[in-house]
Order: structure tokens, then C-alpha cells, then sequence
């Protein structure tokens, strides 16, 4: 656990090295196209739902218009359900070049030592990490409904799952390029891991720094897992 503020500072002043920044850009660009696809498409399927079941101009007069309001809210829901979904997906796709970048700065001897991971398998992990998240955050659904009464619980629940999540999606990231050539288990605890995943899901929710939490998740991943592998050598 000692080794995670060194590396959460380290791995923010990383976001600003040209090579972090462009892969940045790259993410929260197709971020957004993926959004605003999505949110197109999830509008017209709820406005052709709710026609499918009856709110039409002949039931009463101005339903076009509160179907449209209804639809674009219900569309702007979903967005915000599977924003981490989308996000995670996004950057496991550029992960290996996020992990590529700092090692190059900081571990290079790490990095001559690490395998390339093939387009195929760079698309495996990214429809992998989206497909586990809405797998289990659809589990967590009915977790989230029965505490609801207490306000916070739903946001509990989906933030402990969450973190649990991205703390394995951020090791594997970078584990994956070195477990062939070091020993099987990763170099960090679960309490570690979870607690890396516990802060990069709080800032998902934070406007503005949800575009920059994926990345910052996986520079600090890169720095915990080499630091601590160190560590655990010397």
C-alpha cells in the first residue's frame, strides 16, 4: 500500500508527457464520438419505443413533444450507467500504449524485457474489461434497488463494485506484458488493488475529471506494479 501515493503523483505528472497527452486526446476523443453514437441511437430507440406503446399525437395533443423530452432523459440515464463501460473499454483499447509510454520514460529495462501484446489481444482485453462491467454492474443492479431507501447505498454499491473492477482491469494492463517473463502472481495486494480502483472510480463521477480518471488509472497501474515489483527485489 506504501507504494500507491508515490505512484498515484507520478502517475498524474505523466498525464502531461507528450506521448500520455496524445494518448490522452486519442481516448477522450473516441469517447465522446462512441457517446454522442450511442445517445443518438439510444434516442430513437426510446422515442420508437414509447410510440410502439402509445404516446402519440392521437392519444393526446403535444405527445411528440414530451415523447422527445422523455426520450432524450432516458437516453441521457443510460449514458451516464455505462459511462465507465464505455471509458474502460476506450482506454484498455490504447492500454498498452499508455503502459509503453511511461515504461519508455521510467522502466526501461522493464520494457525491453516486456512482450508486445498483438492488435487481437488489445481488442480481446478491451471488449473483455466492457463486457465483465456490464455483466456485473447489471448483477449489482437489484443489490442497489434494495438500498435504495437509504439514498446513498445504490451509489455504494456500484462504486464498491466498480472498484473491484478497475483495480483488476489496471493490473492486468500492465501485468499482462510481464507475467510471461516474471513470476505468475502481481507485485501488489488486493487491498492495494482495490483501493487503486476505489479512487479512479470516485473520479469517474466527477465532472471533467472522468476524461482524464482512465488514463491516470492506468500511468499509476504502470508505476505501482514496477515500483512494487522492485520493492519486492531489492
Amino acid at each position: 500500500m506504501g507504494q500507491l501515493p508515490p505512484s498515484v503523483l507520478l502517475g498524474l505528472g505523466q498525464l502531461f508527457d507528450g506521448a500520455v497527452l496524445r494518448i490522452l486526446i486519442k481516448s477522450i476523443a473516441l469517447t465522446i464520438a462512441v457517446f454522442v453514437i450511442v445517445a443518438v441511437a439510444a434516442w430513437f430507440a426510446w422515442s420508437y419505443t414509447l410510440t410502439w406503446l402509445g404516446m402519440d399525437d392521437e392519444i393526446f395533443t403535444g405527445a411528440r413533444g414530451l415523447r422527445g423530452i422523455a426520450s432524450a432523459m432516458l437516453a441521457l440515464l443510460g449514458l451516464w450507467l455505462i459511462w465507465r463501460i464505455v471509458a474502460m473499454g476506450v482506454v484498455q483499447f490504447y492500454a498498452e500504449d499508455v503502459v509503453r509510454a511511461v515504461e519508455a520514460r521510467h522502466y526501461s529495462q522493464e520494457m525491453q524485457a516486456a512482450r508486445d501484446l498483438p492488435f487481437v489481444e488489445q481488442l480481446q482485453q478491451a471488449l473483455g474489461a466492457s463486457g465483465r462491467a456490464l455483466l456485473f454492474n447489471i448483477l449489482a443492479a437489484p443489490f442497489a434497488l434494495a438500498v435504495l431507501f437509504t439514498g446513498i447505498g445504490p451509489a455504494v454499491v456500484f462504486w464498491v463494485v466498480n472498484a473491484l473492477l478497475l483495480g483488476r482491469e489496471f493490473q492486468d494492463m500492465v501485468w499482462l506484458r510481464h507475467r510471461g517473463d516474471k513470476a505468475d502472481t502481481p507485485p501488489i495486494g488486493k487491498a492495494t488493488r482495490f483501493t487503486l480502483g476505489a479512487a479512479i472510480a470516485g473520479l469517474l463521477t466527477v465532472p471533467f475529471a472522468n476524461f482524464l480518471a482512465p488514463v491516470l488509472g492506468a500511468t499509476t497501474a504502470t508505476h505501482l506494479i514496477h515500483r512494487s515489483e522492485r520493492a519486492r527485489h531489492a
